[in-house]
């Protein structure tokens, strides 16, 4: 009873709503013997909208990106010298007069600061720019400070506006190239983030502080129903595998 219970949530989730109706517009269509082209168009738009929504694709798609730091050592007995993390967002409270950092800086740096506690580096760098009255930077370095990182081991870097720059700023701030530089961001993001700060630094050690891919479990019919949650996840991988793509271009 409670399987049947979970499989009709799960067909109450609007992007199923969605791609029944387009299913059923498909199947009308056929039998009215409309245009072709517009049938087809209906089509693949059905099958990009399943793909993008169900857990296999989605979630196929994180490990792509995060398989090289599922299995990330335990940092407590590593030496790191500068922990930097990296900003993944913020937000503008009006009403509050504030800048916030968003769901995915605010776990960031959580870890990073988790990290600092374990090893005692000896700087915390806060890189971000962002889009905010206020940069990414200075929030996660406020944060952090209330947090309990001392406010003379923070260094704030509040120009970069992607991954290239943030490496770039980070070169500036140091002249020293083999010191020990702890970097901390999503795991999706690592892989590209890793290989630029590797272009100033002999020594990065990759702190991913959360992932996207989750190891297959639950219910088996579910994973092929489409869900709310996984077009997220897919747009995220998805946008990452081409920033790789521009990145590698780039270089």
């Amino acid at each position: 009873m409670q399987y049947l219970y979970v499989i009709f949530k799960s067909f109450l989730d609007p992007i199923f709503i969605v791609f029944f109706l387009l299913l059923l517009s498909l199947f009308i269509s056929v039998i009215k013997n409309k245009k072709k082209s517009g049938a087809l168009i209906l089509f693949l738009s059905i099958v990009i909208l399943y793909g993008a929504s169900i857990f296999p694709v989605a979630n196929n798609l994180c490990y792509y990106l995060e398989k090289d730091y599922i299995n990330n050592p335990a940092v407590g007995d590593k030496n790191i010298d500068v922990i930097v993390v990296l900003g993944g967002g913020s937000q503008d409270i009006n009403s509050l007069k504030n800048t916030f950092p968003n769901e995915v800086t605010s776990v960031r740096l959580f870890y990073a600061i988790d990290v600092y506690d374990k090893t005692g580096a000896k700087y915390f760098v806060c890189s971000g720019k962002g889009n905010g009255k206020v940069s990414e930077a200075e929030v996660m370095a406020k944060l952090a400070e209330k947090l309990g990182v001392p406010k003379e081991k923070i260094k704030i870097e509040s120009n970069s506006r992607n991954t290239w720059e943030s490496a770039s700023e980070l070169n500036k701030m140091f002249v020293n190239k083999n010191i020990n530089v702890g970097l901390v961001t999503s795991a999706f993001h690592m892989k590209r983030s890793e290989r630029e700060f590797k272009k100033y630094f002999n020594n990065v050690l990759p702190l991913p502080a959360n992932y996207l891919y989750s190891s297959p479990m639950g219910n088996t019919v579910i994973k092929y129903i489409p869900q709310a949650g996984e077009p997220g996840r897919t747009v995220l991988a998805i946008r990452e595998i081409v920033g790789q793509i521009w990145y590698n271009i780039r270089s």
